[in-house]
C-alpha cells in the first residue's frame, strides 16, 4: 500500500489497484503538488462539506467516473451538483468495498458549503473522521476536529498503523492537543495535516513530529509518500 501527502488535508492511498483520495482540495490550494486536469483517481473519501476539503470533488468525480463516499447530507448535496457515482454513509457506520473497508467516526467541527456570491451557506450534515482498512493495515484520517475523549476509544478499538491529525489550530486542534490525540490513538505513526495552507494555520510540522514519543511522528513533505 502506497500512501502520499499532498498538502492541507489531501491524502492519496493506492491499494488493490485503486487510487483513493481523501479531501481533494487542489484548486486554490497553494500548498499542493497536484493538478486537477491530469489527476487520476478511482475513489474520493470526504470528511465534511467545507470547501477546503470538498475542493475539486465534482470535477474529479466526473472526469474519472470516481466513486464519492461521504456523510449522507454531503453525499446528497454533491448529487445535486452533478456527481453521479455516490455512496452515502454516516457516523459509526462501516462498509466493505472491493478496495477496502471504510468506517466513519465522529469529529468535532462544522460541515457546510458556502456560496459566496449568493451569501448562502448550505448545511451538509455532521463532520466525520475516516478509518480506512485494506491489506491488513488501518489508516485514520481525523478530518477537521478538536480534541475529544473518544479518541481513546478509537485507539483502543482499532490497531491504527498511521493517523493523519490536524495541527493548524484556530479551526482545529493545535499541536499541543494533537500530541494528546496521538497518545490516545496509539497509532504506530502520526502525520500532521491541515497546516501552513493559510497564515491563520501556520505551524511547524517537523517540530510537532519530533515532539511525539516512541518515534511516533512521521513528517512528510508535500508530495512525499511512504509504504505500509
Amino acid at each position: 500500500m502506497k500512501v502520499s501527502y499532498h498538502g492541507h488535508s489531501v491524502v492519496m492511498i493506492e491499494t488493490n489497484g485503486k487510487k483513493i483520495m481523501i479531501d481533494p482540495f487542489i484548486s486554490g490550494n497553494g500548498n499542493t503538488d497536484l493538478q486537477v486536469e491530469n489527476l487520476e483517481v478511482d475513489v474520493i473519501l470526504l470528511t465534511h462539506g467545507h470547501d477546503d476539503h470538498v475542493g475539486d470533488t465534482v470535477t474529479l468525480a466526473n472526469q474519472n467516473n470516481a466513486l464519492v463516499i461521504a456523510p449522507f447530507e454531503l453525499a446528497t448535496f454533491l448529487g445535486w451538483q452533478g456527481v453521479e457515482n455516490i455512496h452515502p454513509m454516516h457516523l459509526g457506520g462501516a462498509h466493505e468495498f472491493e478496495f477496502g473497508r471504510v468506517k466513519l467516526t465522529q469529529a468535532f467541527h462544522g460541515s457546510s458549503y458556502a456560496f459566496e456570491e449568493e451569501k448562502k451557506i448550505v448545511y451538509t450534515g455532521m463532520p466525520a473522521g475516516i478509518l480506512f482498512t485494506a491489506e491488513g493495515k488501518t489508516i485514520y484520517h481525523a478530518g477537521d476536529t478538536g480534541l475529544f475523549g473518544d479518541m481513546k476509544w478509537i485507539g483502543e478499538r482499532n490497531a491504527i498503523d498511521v493517523a493523519f491529525l490536524p495541527i493548524g489550530d484556530n479551526f482545529t486542534m493545535g499541536p499541543e492537543d494533537a500530541e494528546i490525540a496521538a497518545e490516545w490513538l496509539q497509532a504506530k505513526k502520526v502525520v500532521p495535516i491541515h497546516y501552513n495552507t493559510f497564515p491563520l494555520i501556520n505551524q511547524d510540522g517537523k517540530k510537532f513530529t519530533e515532539s511525539l514519543s516512541n518515534n511516533q511522528g512521521l513528517y512528510l513533505e508535500v508530495g512525499q509518500h511512504f509504504e505500509l
